[in-house]
């Protein structure tokens, strides 16, 4: 599920921030606006509307209701967005000049140029899907269709919690980030720390 949600997540949001940060298309800023007008709203008001939706695909207790809802996020835009204007145009003509349409001066020019903001957002969301509790818990009926956190409340029972249980299990849990921000951190600090222009 963490996979698939933050590949997809990655994907749509690379091409929506392309398209707001270097395409020319009617309506792009106030679209723009609205996109950005949703962060405000919180993501409890989502669950209702989200579950019925799902409800009426027939996709609950099934792999959909997991990453579906999951495919698209505009803060990965919004952030993404930034740093594609960051980049100087003259770079983006010297490609078009080339002959690279869109699409290729994109993902040879812009994501690799891009990589430490990219980084940085794969991180966030691989620890938010990972880490994922109450959307799990509403879509899924039987246990094995439950993510790990969820899986977790397993060690709490009316007759007590196994706290040395509970604590093994989390310890198991956790152990996969960390590892994943141990092994992208140095990464994360070469991005911030090289510009990747000279000039």
């Amino acid at each position: 599920m963490t996979t698939i949600t933050t590949a997809g997540q990655l994907f749509t949001s690379i091409l929506a921030a392309f398209a707001f940060a270097r395409l020319k298309f009617w309506g792009k800023n106030i679209l723009f606006v609205i996109f950005l007008g949703t962060m405000m709203i919180p993501g409890e008001m989502l669950i209702i509307p989200n579950f019925v939706t799902l409800s009426h695909l027939g996709q609950i207790n099934q792999y959909g209701a997991l990453i579906i809802p999951w495919l698209a996020s505009f803060f990965t835009v919004f952030t993404l967005r930034q740093t594609f204007q960051s980049t100087p145009d003259q770079i983006y003509y010297a490609a078009k000049i080339d002959g690279a349409s869109d699409w290729r001066y994109l993902w040879t020019v812009l994501v690799p140029m891009s990589k430490s903001t990219i980084t940085a957002v794969t991180v966030l969301e691989v620890i938010g899907s990972w880490n994922s509790f109450m959307w799990p818990l509403i879509v899924t009926n039987t246990e094995n269709m439950r993510t790990l956190p969820v899986g977790l409340q397993a060690f709490t029972t009316d007759a007590g919690t196994a706290y040395q249980l509970l604590m093994a299990a989390s310890t198991f849990v956790i152990i996969p980030m960390v590892i994943l921000y141990i092994f992208l951190q140095k990464y994360i600090i070469a991005g911030i720390s090289k510009a990747g222009l000279k000039g």
